[in-house]
């Protein structure tokens, strides 16, 4: 896990805790009593591992009971719970214990939980755009949502019509996928040439997709800058980092063309055939795609630059 992803968890295991402990009871007044039953019926306090349970078989254990305590029945509850706090307990459950290669089978068994009717499974739907596709949110996931899509396209709760944009958004999650070669796509530098994203020869690529005056597209082309490691790494040519703005205004392009280093491939997708043939999803800009020497997908869609340190510096390990 990621730091950016393990802070999040964190903060979100924090406010849980923050939470639970208001329920607990205690020897106080009557209306501290009332307060605190209220409390209670309107917060979901995840199972905890027992005590015997060896350390290293706790995340194990959490994986498969994490919502022992939740009624999946009570659609009386959704309806007072608060939605951020179970969007956070949700986050916990899918940040804190579940491993992205790991993730299809506990998550699709919570969706099969949630199809005990209509309204609890639109709930879970909900739970899960907002952590694991929200474009903002630090634990999007194609891969643990990609068994929440499957499952939502096979439900029959839902009509031809309301399946729809989960069939889109299944197949935009399935593209470039973390171990499989990435979709190749021609780009096209500033003096007119053309030629294949799969041509270029380095040990690493990293595809930088970016926008000219994005703030964030910025701040991820400084760090990158910043970074001695993939500074170093470019310049022995073990890296190769392309820059590639997917859109049609190239004045704004040819604009910020000099923001980027001259050791960089800095280019333009001529055609749009990213945007038109759905190649790479597009919904969150700055991404970057971290290749290796076969084109393999090692980090997909991420603005993390230490993870992607972090991932080479394993991959020379091995």
């Amino acid at each position: 896990m990621n730091r950016k992803v393990l802070s999040c968890v964190i903060v979100a295991v924090a406010t849980l805790c923050v939470v639970g402990c208001g329920n607990r009871s205690n020897s106080g007044t009557s209306s501290q009593t009332k307060a605190t039953q209220a409390e209670t019926a309107t917060t979901f306090i995840p199972a905890l591992p027992p005590a015997m349970i060896p350390e290293d078989q706790r995340m194990a254990y959490m994986v498969d009971h994490y919502w022992d305590k939740f009624d999946f029945s009570d659609t009386t509850f959704i309806s007072k719970v608060d939605l951020q706090h179970m969007a956070t307990a949700y986050a916990v459950y899918v940040g804190g214990y579940l491993a992205d290669s790991m993730a299809y089978e506990p998550m699709s068994r919570l969706m099969r939980k949630a199809s005990t009717s209509r309204r609890m499974f639109d709930y879970f739907m909900t739970l899960a755009d907002m952590v694991l596709h929200d474009p903002n949110s630090p634990l999007r996931s194609d891969e643990k949502y990609i068994p929440v899509l499957e499952a939502a396209i096979a439900s029959p709760f839902y009509d031809e019509y309301e399946r729809m944009p989960y069939q889109h958004d299944l197949f935009v999650a399935m593209q470039n996928r973390i171990g499989r070669v990435a979709n190749d796509f021609t780009y096209t530098l500033a003096s007119g040439r053309s030629a294949q994203m799969s041509s270029i020869k380095a040990e690493y690529l990293l595809i930088f997709m970016s926008n000219p005056g994005c703030e964030m597209c910025r701040e991820v082309r400084e760090q990158i800058m910043a970074s001695p490691m993939l500074n170093e790494l470019v310049e022995r040519g073990t890296l190769k980092i392309l820059v590639l703005y997917p859109d049609s205004d190239l004045q704004a392009w040819q604009a910020h063309y000099n923001d980027y280093p001259s050791s960089w491939i800095n280019a333009y997708d001529k055609e749009m055939t990213i945007t038109h043939e759905r190649l790479y999803d597009l919904k969150a800009i700055p991404a970057l795609y971290l290749l290796d020497s076969e084109k393999r997908v090692m980090a997909k869609d991420c603005v993390d630059v230490e993870q992607i340190e972090h991932l080479i510096m394993q991959a020379e390990e091995q």
